[in-house]
């Protein structure tokens, strides 16, 4: 058997929150802030650190506008970031592997 290379594995994303919300998006295409704060149970000062993170890899896009006045940021992922996803899963799916 061939040893897993630990290095195959994507930092930006193998991070808990980072993890989730590329799943969540992954699944859904988009989500509002509101809605991934819900869904990932975190604070928005959490939140907002990871999406930033995820934005800067590429993996994700976040587009900010209002609605009634009210800020509203979408975020949604790229192309990019489906690819990396992808490559999250096999390297990880190496490491439970057989």
């Amino acid at each position: 058997m061939a040893r897993f290379d630990i290095d195959t594995l994507d930092d930006v994303i193998h991070a808990r929150m980072r993890l989730g919300i590329m799943a969540y998006l992954v699944d859904t295409g988009s989500a509002d802030f509101v809605e991934l704060k819900r869904e990932m149970q975190a604070t928005q000062g959490n939140l907002s650190i990871h999406l930033r993170k995820l934005e800067e890899a590429g993996y994700i896009a976040l587009e900010k506008r209002f609605d009634d006045r009210k800020p509203v940021t979408r975020a949604r992922l790229s192309a990019r970031g489906r690819k990396a996803f992808g490559n999250y899963i096999q390297a990880l799916g190496r490491v439970i592997a057989p």
